[in-house]
């Protein structure tokens, strides 16, 4: 889709947090190895969460930064991206952050954000994205993301390194408690555009997520699916599912903790259903003119031949 003078470009509930991050099983402990593969849930597929900024409020306790710029029906404005810097989960430095990036959309300007500069967006910020594909082994997952193609790797059963490498998606480490998959990242990277949301809070080397994925009924999901169409726009049928479903649903439970940024934990959720339309391949290309600053972008350039 052609860029615009807007926050993002589409090229592109929850439940209340019961778990501290120190609470999960230990990574790799000999009960979630031992699994037998009958029980474990299968997660595999293409799954669908349409909804722009994307992340769901949780019934109650501290959650992610809000859109406090709303349309005639209430619901956060997607063309106006006005983060509210009041969250109690914001340390004074981000708020100030936050706010600015708010300023900026208010005048009418887009900000840079990861997905309109086609660079990682890393974790938690790739939930976002309308569309996941999940491919499950026994000793790895491979979650594959819709905008640009973006790929994590989550060993299964493994401990942290030590002192892990950072990079763009972090280091990321599961194991299984009962019906729930269990995602812990540490080591994301720090680059140009570093954010965990597309209000443009950032995050610090210190950066932990921890997820939770569980198959559940539709109606245990239903509470948060209206708290996310209260709060988040819907992106159109290009990236749909079935709205007569009534199956089991995908639910993500993430906390974020980054004593950085963040005076506490808070907790958020996607829910997923089945996706009813085919993977959508797309290329997130650079654009050579910065539409929200008027001039060219720091994009490679090649001044003379390579050969």
């Amino acid at each position: 889709m052609q860029r615009r003078k807007l926050p993002l470009v589409v090229t592109l509930a929850a439940v209340a947090a019961t778990f501290a991050l120190g609470q999960a099983a230990p990574i790799g402990s000999a009960e979630s190895a031992n699994q037998s593969a009958a029980s474990v849930p299968d997660f595999s597929g293409i799954w669908s969460h349409p909804y722009l900024t994307g992340f769901e409020p949780p019934a109650s306790g501290p959650g992610p930064v809000k859109n406090i710029s709303r349309r005639p029906d209430g619901v956060g404005n997607f063309q106006q991206l006005v983060g509210d810097y009041t969250n109690p989960i914001l340390k004074p430095q981000a708020a100030e952050t936050v706010k600015k990036h708010g300023e900026i959309s208010r005048a009418g300007v887009g900000y840079p954000t990861p997905s309109n500069q086609c660079w990682p967006g890393g974790v938690p910020y790739v939930f976002w994205d309308f569309l996941v594909q999940i491919f499950q082994r026994p000793d790895h997952i491979t979650m594959l993301y819709r905008q640009g193609n973006e790929v994590r790797h989550v060993r299964m059963n493994q401990p942290h390194p030590a002192k892990p490498a950072p990079s763009w998606y972090g280091d990321s480490v599961g194991h299984y408690e009962g019906d729930t998959l269990v995602i812990d990242t540490v080591g994301i990277k720090i680059g140009p555009f570093a954010m965990v949301d597309m209000y443009g809070t950032p995050h610090t080397e210190k950066l932990h997520v921890v997820e939770r994925y569980r198959l559940v009924d539709y109606a245990a999901a239903k509470d948060a699916m209206d708290r996310n169409a209260k709060e988040n726009s819907h992106a159109g049928a290009a990236w749909d599912f079935d709205a007569d479903y009534r199956g089991k649903v995908l639910q993500l439970q993430f906390t974020v903790d980054d004593e950085g940024v963040f005076t506490m934990p808070w907790t958020s959720t996607i829910t997923y259903r089945p996706a009813v339309v085919p993977w959508t391949e797309l290329i997130c290309a650079e654009n050579p003119h910065q539409y929200y600053a008027g001039k060219d972008s720091p994009i490679p350039q090649a001044d003379k031949p390579d050969f």
